[in-house]
């Protein structure tokens, strides 16, 4: 495989580099959409839950994390992902579907993408 850094050797503009990176060996990667990494009306916290959720999501197809696991795995504490995955609903980034007492919540990840209009 290639590196990276060699095949950007040709542009002075790139300032981040990844040398020796495999991403399928390295435990995968997550896509996150621009638009919620831009976006100005998300907190840092809402963000990384979102991108954890898709982690989750693209992991297998009948995931459903509790809010204790994932903040494990992001390292933070379970009201703070609380309060990520509310402030995701309110924005519409998100729905909960509640599944009963002592059951894990159904998340269902509402962004969809448009192409942008010229003009």
């Amino acid at each position: 495989m290639e590196k990276l850094s060699t095949l950007l050797s040709h542009t002075n503009a790139q300032n981040i580099l990844l040398e020796g990176f495999d991403p399928v060996s390295a435990g995968g990667f997550t896509q996150v959409p621009n638009h919620l990494l831009n976006s100005k009306e998300l907190s840092p916290i809402a963000k990384l839950v979102y991108a954890k959720l898709l982690s989750y999501a693209w992991h297998n197809n009948l995931v459903f994390p509790g809010q204790e696991t994932m903040a494990e795995d992001i390292g933070s504490s379970k009201s703070t992902v609380n309060r990520g995955i509310q402030e995701l609903e309110e924005k519409g980034w998100l729905n909960i579907q509640r599944r009963g007492q002592g059951k894990t919540n159904l998340y269902v990840l509402t962004h969809t993408v448009r192409v942008k209009k010229r003009g």
